[in-house]
């Protein structure tokens, strides 16, 4: 099926949602979801997020072919704080399908953030679904085109939203109340074996098994009560971990942790995009 303008506009196949279904609760449910979108609407990459209002987002996926260091070493770091989408959905708090266009702020640091993005990404018009788990817990999605002749179509945006709770109800499923962190990525996908590594052998000469465990889970986007619940020790227990954690990293605060474990990442290697 095609809109008005010849774009192609798909249905939903029966059995790539199937297969989405049957996905729940594993560690292929990510990478699933972006098959029932591009059954959908045809993109060129894709990423998916996990965001809580004033934290780091939370990398779940993408089938990024080119620049994907910029996502760890800039995105996920700070310029997120930028994205006009996230922007939104801060201020907004609302489920949908957005064109950028529909997503524009007017600070200035965040119009040189998108003219910085599309510069270096190559990416030429993106879409992105807002997914509510609950509150204050999303699930975001972003859809990027790379051709210049290409671009999302009002059509595109409608066939998406016919389809948005679906998606949602999806994820909802899969996350449930469960924390966002890096144990839902393959393991045999690179960028999953890569970052898996990485938290395990993150401060390991540097800080004990146990305040290892806890900077693990801090860099995951976790809080101490989540941290805390998920290792079965004192709330105050995690705090005394933080502060030690801090000490013997030389940082002092979770922005600069979080930078250190992206470096620390980054500093392996950047893997090829899974295909």
């Amino acid at each position: 099926m095609t809109d008005s303008s010849g774009a192609a506009v798909c249905s939903l196949e029966p059995q790539v949602l199937t297969d989405c279904i049957d996905g729940l609760g594993s560690a292929h449910f990510t990478s699933l979801l972006s098959k029932l979108l591009r059954s959908l609407v045809a993109f060129d990459c894709a990423v998916i997020v996990g965001y809580r209002p004033g934290k780091h987002p939370i990398y779940l996926y993408d089938s990024l072919q080119h620049q994907r260091e910029l996502l760890f070493q800039r995105y996920l770091l700070h310029a997120y704080q930028h994205d006009p989408f996230l922007v939104r959905l801060a201020e907004w708090q609302e489920e949908g399908v957005f064109q950028i266009g529909q997503a524009q702020s007017v600070r200035e640091e965040d119009q040189r953030y998108l003219e910085g993005f599309y510069q270096q990404t190559g990416w030429r018009d993106e879409l992105c679904l807002t997914l509510r788990l609950a509150e204050s817990r999303w699930i975001v999605v972003y859809l990027g085109m790379l051709q210049d002749q290409a671009g999302f179509t009002v059509a595109h945006q409608h066939t998406l939203r016919r389809y948005l709770g679906v998606c949602a109800a999806l994820c909802r499923q899969h996350w449930g109340q469960a924390p966002l962190h890096l144990s839902s990525l393959p393991l045999e996908s690179n960028i999953g074996q890569q970052l898996r590594q990485a938290v395990a052998s993150f401060g390991q000469t540097l800080l004990t098994e146990r305040e290892q465990q806890v900077a693990a889970l801090m860099v995951q986007g976790l809080d101490s009560q989540e941290i805390a619940d998920h290792l079965h020790i004192g709330h105050g227990t995690v705090k005394n971990h933080r502060k030690r954690i801090y000490a013997g990293l030389g940082v002092n605060s979770l922005s600069e942790l979080f930078g250190l474990f992206l470096n620390h990442t980054v500093a392996a290697g950047t893997p090829p995009a899974d295909d």
